[in-house]
């Protein structure tokens, strides 16, 4: 939950470098509470089948957007990408399998151009 919570203090920033459990426990929470509330919309009546998409969930999916997009650019700080990168997910089937590839990579070691080594490793 620290790690969820560290994305969601730096909501808006899109400068620096975050490690790869920041991000993937990020990713966990952020779809365990994304379940929990569609099960909830679905118990009490909020989703909308012309929508696709229920109300609670909805406001979870709009109220994490910019968060998610952040932490997803500060990991790919890490692997030395920009996070442009991130554009790759529109293309078809193969964006989204690269995406997943370049945020699972481990760091970059030592400091890069977009600040010092988040594990505090300088080798």
């Amino acid at each position: 939950m620290n790690w969820f919570m560290s994305a969601l203090k730096k909501y808006a920033v899109f400068s620096g470098r975050s490690q790869r459990s920041e991000y993937w426990f990020y990713i966990l929470i952020y779809m365990i509470l994304y379940v929990v509330l569609s099960v909830i919309d679905a118990v009490l009546g909020l989703y909308s089948d012309h929508a696709q998409i229920g109300l609670l969930s909805g406001l979870l999916a709009l109220g994490l957007f910019i968060p998610s997009i952040a932490v997803a650019a500060r990991r790919l700080h890490d692997t030395g990408r920009t996070g442009w990168w991130q554009l790759i997910a529109f293309i078809p089937l193969i964006g989204i399998i690269v995406l997943i590839v370049f945020l699972a990579t481990d760091s970059e070691p030592g400091a890069n151009k977009y600040g010092p080594n988040p594990k505090g490793v300088d080798s």
